[in-house]
């Protein structure tokens, strides 16, 4: 899956990007507005995607003189599957939450990071997954090595793209910044807390 564009998975043309920016705001945009915020195509490509929603009900228009003013008819029968595909970013971050709040040994921290937390990744980006083990439980533990071995895979069902796993102790984590700093860096900038402590405790031995 294309994380910087989930709905390219579905709706790979032009259309699928119009709907995720008309879809996530309930404000009226003009055809330029959409085209700038779409970031992709051209400007009469955009308006002709416009036209052909507006001509399937699915997008409605309004006179704003001098411009039209577009939005997603949210009353349309086909808005709700719409609204799901604006989802599916968060959809599957929160899969990967509850798969881990199932976890009979709890993680001390888990964040998502690198290009699926930022949001530009592509289908040949790897999902990548930081995971902080207590202390108290060894790396080779049985029940541990299970739960992550189940995440990896999952990752790949949920999404197509291959899971990154960096597993250290909550020990070990409190000393990244010394022996690796540019990916404590990427971590403090950029992850996505999907279970326990704060990164930025964690890396600073604060929460332990």
């Amino acid at each position: 899956m294309d994380l910087s564009r989930p709905v390219a998975s579905v709706v790979p043309s032009l259309d699928g990007d119009v709907l995720m920016v008309l879809a996530g705001t309930t404000r009226p945009l003009t055809g330029r507005e959409v085209s700038r915020l779409v970031r992709r195509g051209s400007w009469s490509g955009v308006r002709r995607v416009l036209h052909r929603l507006v001509d399937q009900g699915l997008v409605t228009v309004q006179e704003a003189t001098p411009s039209l003013l577009y939005s997603l008819n949210r009353d349309h029968v086909a808005a709700p599957p719409v609204m799901a595909l604006a989802r599916l970013r968060t959809e599957f971050f929160d899969r990967i939450r509850d798969q881990i709040a199932r976890w009979r040994v709890a993680p001390y921290s888990a964040a998502i990071f690198g290009s699926a937390a930022r949001g530009d990744g592509s289908t040949e980006s790897d999902v990548d997954v930081f995971l902080v083990r207590p202390d108290a439980v060894d790396e080779d533990d049985t029940e541990w090595r299970r739960q992550v071995t189940e995440l990896s895979a999952a990752i790949t069902r949920w999404s197509g793209n291959s899971a990154s796993l960096i597993e250290v102790s909550a020990t070990e984590a409190a000393g990244l910044s010394e022996r690796q700093a540019t990916i404590a860096e990427e971590l403090r900038r950029d992850a996505v807390i999907v279970a326990g402590h704060s990164l930025v405790d964690v890396l600073a031995g604060g929460a332990r």
